[in-house]
């Protein structure tokens, strides 16, 4: 019987902060680096399924960098609280632990949006982007208006 050393727990825990630091070259170097060669082979390409393919392996790559970098976000925002906790448990007040899916489901989505503005405030474009948001919360809620009935009466309203 063969053995996956990957699913036994004779081979210990998985370390995923371990993980995550020796192989981020991945994620910093190579994937962004072969994006960039898939690119030049999809100018050059003419076959429409080459095409096609080439296409597929840029957006996979781009998935994997996009979801990455959103686990590196929330790795950093666990790390922050984690360490805020035992600060305040060292002052003496009691630490608070969150549950796993009330902090990632709340906590983490407010910190992304935190940092979201940061990044747009800092760049100048937040005011932009406010306004756009209004403006398709404006239309979201213009489509859920009601239509003024037409009067069928013959009589004209004044």
């Amino acid at each position: 019987v063969v053995r996956d050393p990957r699913f036994e727990s004779l081979c210990g825990n998985l370390d995923v902060e371990g993980f995550r630091k020796r192989y981020n070259f991945l994620f910093e170097n190579n994937l962004p680096a072969e994006r960039e060669e898939v690119q030049k082979q999809l100018k050059k390409a003419r076959d429409p399924k080459v095409v096609c393919e080439l296409k597929n392996h840029i957006s996979w790559i781009d998935k994997q960098l996009k979801f990455e970098s959103a686990k590196n976000t929330d790795a950093v925002i666990l790390s922050a609280h984690k360490k805020k906790e035992k600060e305040a448990a060292k002052h003496g007040k009691r630490p608070y632990y969150l549950k796993k899916y009330n902090f990632f489901a709340a906590e983490i989505r407010k910190q992304r949006l935190i940092e979201k503005y940061k990044k747009l405030k800092a760049s100048g474009k937040l005011e932009s982007f406010i306004e756009k948001r209004r403006r398709k919360n404006a239309a979201k809620d213009h489509r859920f208006m009601p239509y003024r009935r037409p009067n069928n009466n013959g009589e004209q309203q004044s």
